[in-house]
């Protein structure tokens, strides 16, 4: 595959100049389509400030009617000439960004996987462009967007060369179409930025809601940063607050700006924001607590019966009436069930059929589960978990559980209610 002919030099006609008051702005020609630069600013949670832009195209026809980036990225030309369109709007906005006369932030750039794939085939560019340009490669982070790929290995070769040069690598659009945990492991991003579809489908799920500080979770201890994109509203933003995101990006921050000599104010109200998240978190706890307490006198009544030596159907009886409670089981401090499980009457009949092979729950080992661990630290208090999934009701439950010392010797008493 032969190298292709760049035309970056500033005399070439694909660049067009003009002088503004803090230097120069350039547009670029591709074909019959002009090119701006935007520039959409990036957050941080924790510093409430902008720590970053990221680099878009705005594109016009001869007319100057506006065009979607979307459509003249998605056409159906050469590689050849993908790359160099490629090139030619990360040259901008190289060149552009320093009309925000910031010396500290970082430009976000996306790559298309044309350029990953061939791009070294291509010839040399973008060390090149950074010299140009005299902003330091560590304040780029470099955007590998979500395309399916025929040869991941190749693809993180690439990578490399960006990490070499000293760029941050994020993976864009994470969690739609092709990008995966697999891509984690293969390219091990600096940043992964959640897609915007969880937003969108966490306004009509709970169940999405409650998987998002989990799957933040997983990807911190993969060693990224998280940025939550697409926020809206004050709604996902309180959302993308609740699942410890680190960096966030959408029109409720800040829409794309084209006039860099001029940015739009800033987001100004971070204090409102977060002392709304304060309340709710608060008022979500109270209720909580408020939810459980009235459980608090059955437990401890159920567990004193077992103290007293009671068995444990004559010691849960009155518990197990309750519309909410599920099941109650003992554990030993080994975390192995003693006997088998109890089971409401009202909630025997419910029982997913298909889940029947993990009914039966003697002698199960317990050990890993973090209610029984608790009640072992701290014996003779009620310890209450959050909602989790039950293996063996396939279903969502909140534990009670306490450690006590029965004529039979030291064993937890555990209770499930419905979440």
């Amino acid at each position: 595959m032969p190298k292709m002919e760049t035309c970056f030099k500033l005399d070439l006609t694909c660049i067009q100049e003009r002088t503004v008051a803090h230097g120069v702005y350039q547009t670029g020609i591709f074909d019959d389509h002009r090119l701006h630069t935007a520039l959409q600013p990036i957050y941080s949670l924790a510093h409430k400030r902008i720590v970053g832009h990221e680099g878009l195209t705005r594109v016009f026809d001869a007319r100057n009617n506006s065009v979607s980036p979307a459509d003249l990225f998605t056409r159906d030309i050469s590689d050849a000439r993908m790359i160099q369109l490629d090139r030619l709007t990360r040259w901008l906005h190289l060149q552009n960004f320093k009309l925000l006369n910031d010396p500290l932030n970082w430009l976000f750039l996306n790559v298309t996987s044309e350029t990953l794939a061939w791009g070294r085939e291509y010839g040399p560019f973008f060390k090149t462009a950074l010299d140009a340009t005299g902003i330091p490669a560590h304040r780029i982070v470099i955007e590998v967007v979500e395309h399916p790929f025929e040869n991941e290995d190749h693809i993180k070769d690439a990578v490399e060369c960006y990490r070499e040069l000293g760029c941050l690598i994020a993976l864009d659009d994470f969690g739609a179409g092709h990008s995966n945990f697999n891509r984690i492991w293969t390219l091990k991003p600096d940043i992964v930025k959640l897609d915007r579809s969880f937003l969108t489908r966490a306004d009509n799920s709970q169940g999405i809601r409650n998987m998002l500080p989990g799957i933040v979770s997983l990807l911190h201890q993969a060693g990224a940063l998280v940025l939550m994109e697409g926020v809206e509203n004050q709604d996902q933003a309180l959302l993308a607050i609740g699942s410890d995101v680190d960096l966030v990006q959408g029109f409720y921050f800040g829409k794309p700006f084209t006039d860099l000599l001029s940015p739009p104010d800033r987001f100004d109200q971070f204090a409102s924001l977060m002392a709304l998240y304060r309340r709710e978190t608060s008022q979500t706890e109270t209720r909580f607590k408020e939810n459980i307490l009235r459980y608090h006198d059955l437990f401890s009544c159920a567990a004193g019966r077992l103290r007293d030596g009671a068995s444990m159907p004559d010691a849960c009886n009155q518990l197990l009436e309750d519309s909410r409670v599920v099941r109650c089981f003992r554990l030993g401090t080994n975390g192995v069930q003693i006997g088998k499980t109890l089971i409401a009457e009202r909630h025997a009949g419910f029982n997913d059929q298909r889940f029947k092979p993990l009914e039966d729950a003697r002698s199960a080992d317990w050990f890993r589960r973090h209610y029984l661990r608790r009640a072992i630290y701290h014996p003779e208090q009620i310890q209450v978990t959050r909602p989790y999934l039950s293996i063996t009701g396939a279903h969502m439950c909140i534990t009670l559980s306490m450690k006590l010392t029965s004529p039979s010797g030291e064993n937890v008493l555990c209770c499930d209610l419905m979440a």
